[in-house]
Parts: structure tokens; sequence; C-alpha cells
């Protein structure tokens, strides 16, 4: 769904910024004196037909990810890369040949026939050459483009499956890095890496088999002396590129992670003063990264010349001794310059493979990280029978639930709760003390280590994530706002709603104020985060977008806690409507939420310890009756 301004027009013009600063937002549109021109660049655009991309929380790749595995579904595009790279590479190696034969045939007894058609001959293998490469390249960028677009889904949709627990434990850095730049080496690796490998390694076949053709002698004497120093050189490369390599990878992965923290933290960064030293701690960072790369770049530094001076060493001992048989007449001078080229042609693939096993070493370090990042199965895991949850009434119980976010740490010890359908339950209780996991829990984010979780009698460990989670609505302390309209975050569960529907949400909630101000209305643009928005602004917007989405049971995870006192007035009121003939679980930090509720739940220490109406659990004296006590002295 589309939300455009009234004009039509998806950008702001000079209304919206004034409207925008009226309202107490940053002007977030574009200026008058660019929209036409962007206009006309968006209606010159190709139309994007949207993929349809299958995903499953349960069905998925579970085999550990190699390049065999990931190449093996492309075998057909594949054989056809093989096929251009051959005749590119037959088409190359012509040039000695026709060489040979024009020194021979044609200057040795002054045919010029000869060569007339030797130069015919290599005008010809220079043109197929050409188009043959040319071909070659646009067919493997199109080959490549494709496995990265099928690899950039699988990682993309491996993050969607995955359960909390990974994103608290993993830094955002890390998982960017598996994004973009493991990703893009792999894409070097296949748009450049392995058909310069192939059209490399068949150079190297075909010329070897013509340098025994052409004299035995020379090609003997070329594998016994030049090959084994190559090889030498070649195998403490491989071990060494490779671990360079790998650090390279890991400390990428510390310098995205530490600039996303920091981008992320910029508010308190600043607040606190704390500028220069994350200059200092980013400087100590990017130092490891440079190192690691000085590192592997000296390691080719060495390898290079040490290979290409085998390599000239060779081809002097070659020029001695041919030039010796030249002259002793079992050997032709056109033999002998074809040799001498062909082992210069020979030499080159050498040099190439060395750079191509930076680039497959870059892959290969790429590929190790995204196995293990595969490899890694969601902790909250739906089984591949799980059924479809049918629509539920909304009872819901925890039965002697225990859990722990670390092992051996329980938060939860053996937990019981029942809320019947439409009752609305309110959870209080000390800092730390298993409120918000509760809410957890019954969301489906966590399972419980022990006991059971249920709504309408189904364990929530049978039913499909999907059937529950769109029959749930979760509004959390810390509301998360996507850059774009407010339309469009409000139907971020329902996108298919009418235009007056969301609206009407908004006003639910209390947003028609702040709606009617703006002149572009639903279309008004929220910058990233929400950070346009004042925090109430922006814990309505989230409000409205659970109440959106029609759900069954409502959780609402101290959803009033950052609002001030007549925001939390006008948050109430709505609530009385919204949570009519729902089921809803409010984690209360403020008391006068708390009162609101048909029953009160009080956790402390992993347990209900009291239960019952505010006026009951008053009257009993207990822990809210002293909560109770406190909050009244202080209002």
């Amino acid at each position: 769904m589309s939300f455009g301004p009234p004009a039509g027009s998806p950008f702001g013009g000079p209304s919206a910024a004034s409207t925008s600063a009226a309202a107490g937002l940053p002007f977030a549109g574009m200026p008058s004196e660019l929209a036409d021109r962007a206009e006309r660049i968006l209606a010159a655009e190709p139309e994007h037909i949207v993929a349809e991309v299958p995903f499953s929380a349960a069905v998925f790749d579970r085999e550990p990810f190699t390049l065999r595995r990931f190449l093996r579904g492309h075998r057909l595009g594949l054989l056809g890369a093989v096929a251009l790279v051959v005749f590119e590479t037959l088409s190359l190696q012509a040039g000695p040949l026709l060489t040979q034969i024009g020194l021979d045939r044609g200057v040795a007894p002054g045919n010029l026939e000869v060569l007339w058609w030797v130069g015919v001959a290599y005008f010809v293998s220079v043109v197929l050459n050409v188009v043959t490469s040319a071909w070659r390249v646009a067919y493997t960028g199109r080959l490549s483009e494709r496995l990265m677009y099928e690899l950039r889904l699988r990682v993309f949709s491996h993050f969607q499956r995955q359960s909390l627990d990974f994103f608290t434990g993993e830094k955002a850095g890390r998982l960017m890095t598996r994004m973009t730049s493991d990703i893009e080496a792999l894409s070097a690796l296949f748009q450049d890496g392995l058909v310069s490998l192939a059209v490399q390694g068949l150079t190297l076949v075909i010329i070897t088999v013509v340098l025994f053709v052409l004299n035995l002698k020379l090609a003997i004497v070329t594998l016994l002396v030049v090959l084994p120093s190559m090889g030498v050189l070649t195998l403490w490369f491989r071990g060494a590129s490779e671990r360079g390599y790998g650090r390279v990878r890991d400390r990428i992965a510390e310098v995205l992670s530490d600039l996303s923290e920091s981008l992320a933290g910029i508010r308190v960064i600043t607040a606190t003063n704390r500028q220069q030293f994350n200059v200092i701690q980013h400087a100590n960072v990017v130092g490891e990264h440079r190192d690691a790369n000085l590192y592997a770049s000296t390691v080719g530094a060495i390898y290079g010349p040490a290979n290409e001076a085998v390599g000239v060493v060779g081809q002097a001992m070659l020029l001695l001794i041919g030039g010796r048989m030249v002259l002793n007449g079992t050997l032709t001078v056109g033999e002998l310059f074809a040799f001498l080229l062909y082992l210069t042609s020979f030499f080159a693939p050498i040099q190439q493979l060395v750079q191509l096993y930076n680039t497959y070493q870059q892959g290969q370090a790429a590929v190790l990280k995204l196995r293990d990042l595969l490899a890694t199965e969601p902790s909250t895991v739906e089984r591949m029978d799980a059924a479809t949850l049918p629509p539920i009434d909304g009872r819901i119980e925890l039965r002697n639930v225990t859990f722990g976010y670390d092992a051996g740490q329980p938060v939860l010890h053996g937990l019981s709760l029942t809320i019947e359908p439409g009752e609305t339950v309110a959870v209080v209780g000390p800092t730390g003390a298993g409120k918000s996991t509760v809410a957890k829990l019954v969301t489906r984010f966590y399972d419980p280590d022990e006991g059971a979780v249920l709504i309408d009698g189904h364990d929530l460990r049978d039913v499909t994530l999907h059937s529950l989670r769109r029959q749930l609505g979760v509004v959390p302390q810390e509301p998360f706002l996507f850059n774009g309209t407010i339309g469009e975050n409000i139907a971020f569960g329902r996108p298919d709603a009418d235009p007056e529907e969301i609206e009407e949400s908004c006003r639910l909630v209390g947003l028609g104020d702040l709606i009617d101000r703006l002149d572009a209305g639903l279309d008004s643009l929220v910058h990233e985060r929400g950070s346009s928005l004042s925090s109430g602004e922006r814990q309505l917007l989230a409000l409205a977008r659970a109440f959106h989405a029609r759900p069954r049971v409502l959780v609402l995870d101290e959803a009033t806690s950052n609002l001030d006192l007549l925001t939390e007035s006008v948050i109430e009121r709505a609530l009385d409507v919204v949570l009519e003939g729902r089921t809803a679980i409010v984690i209360a930090h403020r008391l006068a939420t708390a009162m609101r509720a048909d029953r009160i739940a009080v956790v402390d220490g992993g347990r209900v310890i009291e239960l019952g109406t505010h006026e009951d659990l008053v009257a009993a004296g207990g822990v809210y009756a002293s909560m109770y006590d406190t909050w009244s002295a202080h209002s």
C-alpha cells in the first residue's frame, strides 16, 4: 500500500516543511526545486516486478554451506561458462603457433603467401578471442548476480527466522559483515575468481601439452627445474595467506561492529562527551584491521616477485639450452621462438593464479563465516508437523513455567498463571522479577525450559509461529518505527488495510491531533527509528500499529512508562475501548495502569506471589498493598 500526499506526489513540498515545523518535527520531505526532477527520474524507471519468495520458519536448508553445494543447483549455467572459457582460451593460444609457422614456412624460405595467410589467421583469432571474452564476461556477470541474489536472500531469511537470543548475543556489526563484506568477497570470487581460475587453469594445461609437442627435451627441463621451485613457494603462500585473510575477515567484522554501536548510541556519546574516547577506540580497531591487511599484503608481496624471479631464471636457462639446439640443427628458430612465447604464456597463468588465490582465500574465509552463521539453529524452533492455530478465544495458561536466559540461572521458577478470554491482567513487581519474561513467553519469543505455555489449550510449541503471532499484538517499552510514512508504520502488521481504517486506529489511540496538524496527514514522513517524533508520539504510533492489526491477544510491555501524565490518560481511555473483548497482558511499571486491569498478578523472585483485583490486594495488606501505599504517598 502506498500513502502519497494529497497532491499525488510522494515528496513533501514547502507546505510539508512548514507543517512539520509547526508540529515540532524536523523537515523530512524533499525540497520543491528537486521534486519535479525526481518525478521525471521516477517516471523513466522501469517497473520492478515483486518476486514471490517462499519463507518457512521450519523448512530450510540445514546442510553445511559449501561452495560445491551452493553451486550444485547452477550446473547448467556453469557448464555454459566453461564452454565459453574453452573457446576463449583456444583462440588466445593460437598466436605462438602461428608465429612458428610464419617464421619457419614464411620468413625462412621467403614465402610471402604463407605470411599473408598467417596474418589473416592471427587477425581472426584475435577477433574470436575478443568476441568470446566479451560474451563470457557478460554471461558470467549475469550468472554471478543470480548467485548473489540467491545467497543474500538465504542469509537474510536465516536472520528472519532466528530467535531473539540470537540477536541479543551477537553484535549487529558482525551480522552486517556477513551481509556486506563477506558476500561481496564471494561476489568477487564468483564473477572474476572462479571463471578466471578456469581460464588460467585451462591455459596452463593447453600450454603444457603444446610444450611437450614442440620439444620434449625443453619441456622436461621446464618441469624439472621451474615447477618444483614454484611448488614450494605456492605451498608456503597457501598457508600464510589463509591465516592472513582469516584475520582480515575477523577484523573487518570488529570495525563494522564498533561503527554500528557508535552510530546507534550517538546521543549518549554526545551527551557524555565521549567523542574523543570513541575516536581513539575506533582508531585501535581500525589499526588492527590495517595490520591484518598489511600481513596479507606482505605475504603476497613476497610470493609474487619470488615467483616471477623463478620464471625469469627458467626462461634464461631454456634460451641458453634452446639456442645451442638451434646451432646444432636439432631445433628450428621458429620452434624456439614459439617455445619461448608459450613459456612466457606458461608463467603468466601461474602469476594470475597467485592473484586469484588471494581472491579465493578471501572468498573461502567468507564461506567459513557464512557456514557458521547458516548452521545456527533458531532456539525457538517451529516443528515440522506444527499445526495451524485456529482463531482463538484468548485463554492463556502458564503451567509450572521455569525459564532462564542463561543456563543454570532461571528467572522464573515454576510460575503458574491463568488468564480467561477477554480478561485484562496486569503483571507488576520489582525490577528483575520476571515481568517482561512472562510477556516474551506468551508471544513465544522464547520457550520455557520446563512447563508449558498454552493458548486455548494449545501448547505454543505445537503450532506454527505465523498462525500464533498473527493473532497477537505486542507493544514493547521501546517502540521501533521504520523509515517511511506514519501510515506505513501503522499498517505494518496489516498492510492491505484501507487508509480510513488506519486513520481510525490513529484517532482511537489519541493521534488525531498530530495527524490533523500535518498537511500530508498519514503520509507525513518519519525518520528512521522515529527520530523526528517525541517519545510519547512514538509510543502512540506503536500502540496504533498493534491495535490496527486486530489481535485477539494484546501484550503491553510497560507501554505507558515513557508517557507523560496527560498522554497516559489519553492512552488509558483508548485502552478501555481497544481492550474490550480481547485478552490482554499488561506489564505495568505504573500502578495507575495496573489498577485499571481486571486482575493484578504480583511477580517476585520468578513466582506469582499475589493475584486478585486491586481492591482485594490492597485489603490483603501484602506486597501489592505496600507498593500501593508507596505510590500513593509519592503521588
